[in-house]
């Protein structure tokens, strides 16, 4: 890795490109009756994901950038599902009741929380509600610090498959940093509970660039998440952006990596988890070799939405809940995001939402070029420009991003297909970043590239 790049490129601010444009582009100008114009023609051509997003977990983590709420008590999260079982009637009925469902994800938050009669319910109420495909994936987001072994009954009991656990890191000293205690046994609990309750497929999410890390506890972290074995490890830099998360001022900045020990963290976490058997997959995922991920990046149809990379081939998303994001083929809708606005609205028998994007033919091209990019780290620009109708040269030509790119060795073109060299692939953010028509227009910052 070189060291200039490093220096010029890792405190740089970029998307992560979960998506295209990012959520910063959207507006106002989209709202509830684009949304049931869109949820009309859902479901004609294919099956859709659903993702659900529960605002609540029971302890701030100092470094959450998530949308979410602190609460000791079950009724607001009660109440709140009762609200969100509202707006499930709400986007069924605009959709016509016969949407085929492929994919289902909670998020947080900590869904994991719900109580088991309470998930339960809300389960029955998404079966009546739409038509689950018999091998329907039901992801959920779990908390092994708060997770009940009834919670895990339920999961079992209504097809929950796919869970994914935070970890970040098993060091005392970070985890105190980041007010998150969690030790080794209560995870291998929850992991050992999960698989005995059915679910087949384990993901661990580790962060590095936290206060007081190092080297050596990112890779005594990696060692112990490997012993519990889980099929897919997400591994995300911290993004420490105190003007937008207040709480991150806990944090300080002086007990945090730069960026070349940031990327020495992250390359040393990829090694041990390579060393283990996992295949790298994009930027920041891992995967053992008969994973569907591992699969989808081999075979070229891995994707990438708002949970990171994903083998999810449907193109259209039904964000449920406070804040969620759902994308249809026209564009993407975002609910409002506070929690009264939202149970307002959808008590009002409105659909909850507050902004979104029209895509247009040219968002959707480039949309394609970067997905392909951050996935793959190559793109045949000559074919999608053929594919979308338009000339070869129209996104490289006055391109003066990639032009810099390509001559510090991060990029090449050859014949219509642009490649991210090897040894620079931490640096495929900025290469997608040369194809975003909004970047730098959007007045707020994103996460640090490496």
């Amino acid at each position: 890795m070189s060291d200039s790049l490093i220096e010029k490129y890792g405190d740089a601010r970029l998307p992560r490109y979960t998506s295209y444009p990012t959520a910063l582009a959207f507006s106002a100008a989209v709202g509830p009756d684009d949304y049931a114009k869109g949820l009309a023609e859902v479901g004609i051509a294919g099956p859709v994901s659903v993702y659900l997003h529960v605002p609540f977990c029971r302890s701030l983590c100092w470094y959450c950038g998530c949308h979410t709420s602190i609460t000791r008590h079950d009724a607001p999260v009660i109440e709140y599902l009762d609200v969100m079982s509202q707006e499930i009637e709400l986007v069924a009925f605009a959709a016509g009741n016969a949407v085929p469902v492929k994919n289902v994800h909670f998020g947080g938050g900590t869904p994991s929380i719900v109580n088991p009669d309470d998930f339960a319910l809300l389960m029955r109420k998404l079966r009546s509600a739409f038509q689950f495909e018999d091998a329907a994936a039901i992801a959920i987001e779990i908390d092994p610090r708060t997770l009940k072994a009834a919670m895990v009954d339920a999961l079992g009991e209504n097809g929950v498959n796919r869970a994914s656990l935070g970890v970040q890191s098993f060091d005392p000293v970070v985890q105190a940093a980041i007010n998150r205690i969690q030790t080794v046994d209560q995870t291998e609990t929850a992991v050992s509970r999960l698989r005995a309750a059915g679910v087949s497929s384990i993901n661990f999410d580790l962060i590095y660039g936290l206060p007081h890390q190092t080297v050596r506890s990112c890779v005594d972290t990696v060692k112990l998440a490997i012993e519990m074995r889980p099929e897919r490890l997400a591994v995300f830099g911290y993004a420490h952006i105190p003007s937008l998360k207040k709480h991150q001022r806990l944090i300080e900045d002086k007990t945090l990596p730069d960026a070349g020990q940031r990327n020495e963290q992250a390359e040393a976490i990829a090694g041990e988890l390579v060393k283990a058997g996992y295949s790298r997959i994009g930027l920041d995922h891992f995967a053992l070799p008969e994973d569907e991920l591992a699969l989808a990046s081999r075979n070229g149809t891995l994707r990438r939405n708002f949970q990171g990379y994903t083998s999810d081939s449907c193109d259209t998303l039904i964000g449920l809940g406070a804040s969620a994001i759902g994308r249809l083929p026209t564009g993407y809708v975002q609910n409002d995001v506070p929690l009264g606005r939202y149970a307002e609205r959808v008590n009002s028998s409105v659909l909850p939402t507050a902004k979104g994007y029209q895509l247009t033919r040219e968002d959707n091209f480039r949309a394609k070029v970067i997905e392909r990019l951050m996935c793959d780290f190559e793109v045949d620009l000559a074919s999608l420009s053929m594919e979308f109708g338009y000339d070869p040269g129209f996104l490289v030509e006055r391109n003066e991003s990639l032009k810099e790119l390509e001559a510090q060795g991060v990029a090449f073109i050859r014949d219509g297909l642009i490649t991210v060299e090897q040894n620079a692939r931490f640096m495929v953010r900025a290469v997608a970043a040369a194809f975003d028509a909004y970047f730098g227009s959007y007045g707020r910052t994103h996460s640090k590239a490496a």
